[in-house]
């Protein structure tokens, strides 16, 4: 569109292409000036936008937690492709540097990282649908503690979760479970990964 003194307007290619560029590379908005001529304020308007539209479109497929066709869905994917019937997905915890940290803050996130961090917690699928995130708060965090405070399971404990059927070794299990490494506790609903005893390689990686 002009403006009030008829000089054309910033085009929409243009927009997005800011938006796109500050998500790929995760730069400062007045890092754009010198190459697409835009305000700060016009670029993180319009990121804050094409966050909006992004939701808007997408999110009832993709941001959201499966309803029972998913999960029958991710359940056949994991048994054809790995063999493990009633796999839902793998659980972990990552942390991811906060390089921008406010410096009033830096204590609470620091505490045994070299720098500041914020766990996610996520369940990633063969498909790498990641369909649950959750970033922990402040304080030591790590696995476990992120897990309690976590409300992956809320749907399980509410009984609003769908029924789950699938037998393994002449046992019928009534709930899937997730792949976890050894820090997650001892619950039903976890089965650790263990390396192949027969292969040196994956033998000597865990030594």
């Amino acid at each position: 569109r002009d403006d009030a003194s008829r000089r054309k307007g910033l085009p929409p290619l243009q927009k997005c292409t800011a938006a796109i560029r500050q998500l790929a590379y995760g730069v400062p908005v007045d890092n754009l000036d010198e190459y697409l001529r835009m305000g700060e304020s016009t670029s993180i308007k319009r990121l804050f936008n094409f966050y909006e539209y992004v939701v808007e479109l997408f999110g009832d497929r993709y941001l959201r937690r499966p309803d029972a066709n998913d999960i029958q869905r991710l359940l056949q994917m994991h048994e054809e492709r790995h063999g493990f019937p009633g796999m839902l997905g793998s659980l972990d915890c990552m942390h991811w540097e906060w390089k921008n940290c406010p410096v009033a803050w830096k204590g609470q996130f620091t505490r045994g990282h070299g720098s500041p961090t914020i766990v996610l917690e996520a369940v990633a699928s063969q498909n790498l649908w990641i369909w649950h995130a959750f970033f922990g708060v402040a304080s030591s965090r790590n696995d476990i503690n992120v897990l309690y405070e976590s409300p992956l399971f809320n749907t399980v404990l509410q009984g609003t979760a769908p029924d789950i059927n699938f037998t393994m070794n002449g046992t019928l299990y009534t709930k899937c479970y997730y792949f976890t490494d050894g820090i997650y506790p001892e619950w039903a609903t976890f089965v650790k990964v263990f390396p192949c005893p027969k292969d040196p390689k994956r033998r000597l990686f865990k030594e």
